[in-house]
């Protein structure tokens, strides 16, 4: 799926669209963050916070029993939602619901969309399984399937000259063009990033480049992971030196 698709389905509607989730260097803690969510005292959740390394996590059956005997509603959706966050959408640990996963939800209601960061995930999820299982960078669904044979094999309109095809995108005004995801918020389009021809997705434990197949799509044709080739020289942790200047 796509960015457009993933707000559509996660249903955003306060979402900024130009106004995405980075990990700030200085934010709040572990802590404050859960109390905030929770609504629980200090002491309480202070308890309940483990540390492996030099991550901090709190454990998934702590939130379920509070999700089932929290008093107030909205705190219980609150927890609920987290623990999606950090369950489904974009799981590290087992049964662990990780910092990273609560400064991300904790910044959700200042407008700030959390559709790139998820698919930076997914990427690297997918990356580092076909990598690990197959000893291959990425692979489509079908081994039969290339996309860029349906591409070539697309029938067009062959009455039409070169000359024709450029005279005709030469004078394209805005009428012309015919959106084919309507819930796609017109605006700037990024499709490069310093020396790259794609844009960097900033994900909850690092960078990920993401190459968008949107024209691909709009032939109809299947979905596939996006290719990664070149994807070591963009990918970056958090935790790298000078890790800012690479953003």
């Amino acid at each position: 799926p796509t960015v457009e698709e993933y707000t559509a389905l996660l249903r955003c509607p306060k979402v900024q669209v130009d106004k995405a989730y980075s990990r700030a260097a200085n934010v709040s803690t572990f802590l404050k963050k859960l109390l905030n969510i929770t609504g629980m005292s200090e002491q309480w959740v202070a308890a309940r916070i483990k540390q492996k390394g030099d991550s901090k996590y709190i454990l998934w059956k702590i939130l379920r029993d509070l999700i089932l005997a929290h008093p107030d509603v909205k705190k219980r959706v609150d927890v609920f939602a987290l623990s999606i966050y950090g369950l489904v959408v974009v799981p590290k640990v087992l049964e662990h619901v990780n910092e990273a996963i609560s400064d991300l939800f904790d910044r959700l209601d200042k407008g700030v969309t959390p559709i790139p960061t998820i698919l930076a995930k997914a990427f690297r999820s997918l990356n580092a399984h076909f990598w690990k299982v197959e000893k291959v960078a990425c692979r489509v669904f079908s081994k039969n399937y290339s996309p860029l044979k349906e591409l070539v094999a697309t029938q067009r309109q062959d009455d039409i000259t070169e000359e024709k095809w450029m005279a005709i995108f030469q004078n394209l005004q805005e009428e012309d063009v015919e959106w084919k995801a309507p819930w796609m918020v017109p605006g700037e389009i990024l499709y490069r990033c310093r020396d790259f021809d794609w844009v960097l997705l900033l994900g909850i434990w690092g960078a990920v480049g993401y190459t968008p197949l949107l024209v691909l799509r709009h032939y109809r044709s299947r979905q596939f992971i996006p290719v990664t080739q070149g994807l070591a020289k963009c990918e970056f942790s958090y935790k790298d030196d000078n890790y800012k200047r690479k953003i």
